[in-house]
């Protein structure tokens, strides 16, 4: 399945048994040559205190505590094959319980907005070691060059950097050194913005442990946030990501993140215990 193109493997955990080794079997599948392909790997599972839980693993094999699209992704499911088949749904995360309403079509889900909550802007709490609270507009020095870096937590860490024109230099060159660099104890995702208007963006992200993506929802949300901390913005913007649009809001009166987009199911299959076309050390 994929949000505005951010792909992930799904696997039902409702239906059969939690995979026993899951950072080595998002490793395997996420390989684009050796495997199926995706960004990462996502079980969807039991919960109980929600209608599922999402539990999420980076290509690389790490464990991360929220995808926005892939939240997406598990509410449609869990809507299409009728495992909650209600709206709104509730679905717990590493991030805490988010809750998503549904836009059905025939059935099927075919949008899905999205409670992302509030955005984490205190420093430690992101965590970044940069100074302030919140982290705005500050300078960070990266392979020689000054960038200014917003900082915004949404379940997990984020660097947003407004830039004149968003390039392969800045995004393939510099996202994975400022996603390693030592002012992120936990890493960090870092999405670069052209602002086109204040109700419009173009963001790219380098999404840690999964490199480039096409689109990164909690990237969006903290992206609408810096936009508005730094008076680049509104408070209601549309962003286009490489895979397609998503349409964000911080609203005022609860201080919660709203996001709204697809979700799509691409296809299904079984994945071998053994010889599942694993990749090479």
């Amino acid at each position: 399945m994929h949000g505005a193109g951010n792909d992930y493997v799904y696997v039902n955990c409702f239906d059969q048994p939690t995979p026993a080794n899951p950072v080595k079997l998002a490793q395997a599948v996420s390989h684009r040559h050796f495997g199926i392909g995706a960004d990462g790997l996502i079980l969807i599972r039991p919960s109980q205190v929600a209608d599922a839980r999402m539990q999420m693993f980076n290509a690389d094999g790490s464990e991360s505590e929220m995808c926005g699209n892939g939240i997406r992704c598990v509410a449609k499911y869990i809507y299409d094959h009728k495992i909650a088949h209600r709206s709104p749904l509730r679905i717990e995360t590493g991030a805490g319980i988010l809750t998503l309403e549904v836009n059905a079509e025939g059935g099927r889900a075919r949008a899905i907005r999205v409670d992302m909550g509030e955005p984490i802007l205190e420093g430690s709490r992101i965590p970044t070691r940069l100074p302030g609270n919140p982290v705005v507009d500050v300078p960070l020095m990266v392979a020689g060059r000054t960038l200014r870096a917003t900082c915004v937590s949404m379940g997990n860490p984020h660097c947003v950097v407004f830039v004149e024109r968003v390039s392969d230099e800045l995004v393939l060159g510099l996202g994975p050194q400022i996603e390693i660099h030592e002012l992120f104890p936990a890493k960090v995702n870092v999405e670069f913005v052209e602002v086109v208007s204040r109700s419009e963006v173009r963001q790219r992200t380098w999404e840690r442990g999964s490199g480039e993506t096409w689109a990164c929802g909690t990237g969006a949300s903290a992206v609408c946030v810096a936009g508005v901390l730094t008076g680049r913005t509104e408070r209601t913007v549309v962003n286009h990501l490489l895979g397609g649009d998503l349409e964000l809001e911080w609203n005022a009166r609860d201080n919660h993140v709203y996001m709204t987009g697809p979700a799509t199911e691409v296809f299904e299959g079984a994945w071998p215990e053994q010889g599942g076309g694993s990749s090479p050390e």
